[in-house]
């Protein structure tokens, strides 16, 4: 078949350089145009740019596909089909039929579960010990179109959301390609999804971020893992100032919520049952570094409490049914 490749971030390129391999030809490939980043906010590439260059692929940047032109220019790729994996924008519903076989998506959890833009790290914060990914149809709806397959993967008790993203970008690949042969050799027909198990996941913000001492030990653990490497799990030094925050570790001390303690190779902090462990951590303007090398430079003085006042409880990794 010829295939349409739409995608945007690293997670992606893995499924990009499959689809590249396979038995079919990829006619072009679809991402979202170049983004300031960085400190001196540089027009940058996305990571499905840079690696369809590499491999010789054209490449289409439009900054919507809502934009005069895009639909002929697609038509005139005239693809069997589109393969998507976190492309970053809505297809227009007169664009969900432009390819006969419509775009199938690659989701990174096992649907209708984590329907939504940060499937991984919600399931990471929410706790759960399996995830997975799926290959379904877009239809107009959010992460709602009938399915084609699917694959499950283990959630490591340390894992960040990182880590995981990293498996399933792999192992979601072949599944991709799996589905696109299937659906060429017509022995795959797309099935409903339950109507029971939905969850949401929405995209982190910052306040998702920020760690809430006075929750317990697990769930602050589960949090900063779910946050990390992004939007970045966070709290405040008694300044006001933000501390960045790596994984963390519970431990069997208990101190009151918020509360440090500063010990010659480790830097606790209390929740609301027993302490954690700090990890790295990034001061305003610093690069990460082990926290007990920062609380030596930081001199902390006795009593200090992280967090401070203010911020609501986050509703990030809670399940919502519809």
């Amino acid at each position: 078949m010829r295939v349409l490749f739409a995608g945007t971030p690293s997670a992606a390129v893995p499924a990009l350089e499959a689809v590249a391999s396979s038995r079919h030809e990829l006619v072009a490939v679809l991402t979202r145009p170049d983004a300031r980043a960085g400190r001196g906010r540089t027009a940058t590439a996305s990571a499905v740019r840079v690696a369809a260059e590499r491999l010789g692929v054209p490449v289409l940047t439009p900054a919507r596909l809502r934009d005069a032109g895009v639909a002929q220019l697609l038509a005139d790729l005239a693809p069997d089909v589109a393969a998507v994996v976190a492309y970053g924008a809505l297809v227009p519903p007169d664009l969900l039929t432009l390819p006969e076989h419509g775009w199938v998506n690659l989701h990174f959890s096992v649907l209708p579960a984590w329907r939504g833009a940060a499937p991984v790290q919600h399931a990471v914060i929410a706790g759960d010990e399996v995830t997975g990914a799926t290959t379904f149809r877009l239809d107009e709806g959010l992460d709602t179109g009938p399915c084609f397959g699917l694959l499950t993967e283990t959630i490591r008790p340390r894992d960040t959301a990182g880590d995981l993203l990293g498996r399933l970008a792999v192992a979601g690949s072949s599944l991709l390609v799996r589905t696109l042969d299937g659906i060429a050799d017509g022995e795959l027909v797309a099935v409903p999804q339950p109507l029971e198990g939905v969850s949401l996941a929405p995209k982190l913000t910052a306040d998702d971020a920020r760690v809430r001492w006075d929750h317990p030990a697990q769930a602050v653990d589960r949090r900063v893992r779910g946050c990390t490497p992004t939007p970045g799990a966070w709290t405040t030094l008694p300044d006001g100032s933000r501390l960045g925050l790596g994984p963390v570790r519970p431990v069997d001390e208990v101190l009151e919520p918020g509360l440090v303690r500063v010990g010659r190779q480790e830097v606790l902090v209390g929740t609301a049952t027993t302490a954690v462990r700090l990890g790295e951590v990034a001061a305003p303007g610093r690069r990460a570094m082990p926290a007990a090398d920062w609380a030596r430079g930081a001199r902390l003085p006795e009593g200090t409490v992280l967090g401070g006042a203010g911020g609501t409880a986050s509703s990030a990794g809670a399940r919502e049914t519809p």
